[in-house]
């Protein structure tokens, strides 16, 4: 597979590319609002092991590493895909993006009993690529990556999280702007590299 190319359809996904790519592979639970992850087998570990080392490697090179058919390989892969339980992206290298604005945002609720509803509305945002529940001081850790403009970044903390759920529900929030960091790899959250940010700003505010 050669640098330089924007996207590469391979089965039933798409792998795309960034300047300074690097493919990465994200296990996420089975049910999107469900907490609980599902177990992966010895196969399925080795598989997602291996993409996590080199996520470009074909059917057939992954075969032989693990010892069985390509068939094995696409029928175990497309499953993975199927059920949601993994996702191969393009990330960007926030270390050499200096137009890229990386902060995370420490959240306080009062909602208890919809702790996780919040985060996910939060996850949901412009700018947000991330948001989780969380032990310590604050409830949820956000973490959220704006293109150029700290105003956007200003939007995101001041106004539409604070937005997100009952009125009062977000009690408190502290930022953290990122000034360097080492082996951070982020995909795009909408909202980035947009032609109309401030649409998706205004669409996605919360009411």
């Amino acid at each position: 597979m050669k640098h330089g190319v924007k996207a590469c359809h391979l089965k039933n996904f798409v792998l795309q590319f960034f300047s300074q790519e690097k493919f990465s592979l994200a296990i996420y639970s089975k049910e999107k609002d469900s907490p609980v992850r599902e177990r992966l087998d010895p196969t399925d570990r080795r598989l997602v092991k291996l993409l996590c080392e080199d996520a470009q490697l074909g059917h057939s090179r992954l075969a032989e590493k693990m010892a069985v058919s390509a068939p094995t390989v696409r029928s175990r892969l497309r499953g993975l895909v199927d059920r949601k339980l993994i996702k191969i992206v393009g990330l960007l290298n926030l270390a050499v993006r200096p137009e890229l604005i990386s902060a995370i945002v420490g959240i306080n609720t009062l909602g208890r009993g919809r702790i996780h509803e919040i985060a996910q509305r939060i996850a949901d945002l412009p700018f947000v690529t991330s948001a989780s529940v969380v032990t310590g001081r604050f409830d949820i850790i956000a973490e959220v990556v704006v293109a150029d403009d700290v105003a956007d970044l200003y939007r995101v903390t001041s106004e539409l999280i604070p937005r997100v759920g009952e009125p009062g529900e977000i009690a408190r929030s502290e930022t953290f702007v990122v000034m360097a960091s080492c082996n951070k790899w982020v995909g795009l959250p909408k909202g980035c590299w947009s032609d109309e940010p401030d649409t998706q700003l205004r669409r996605s505010a919360p009411s």
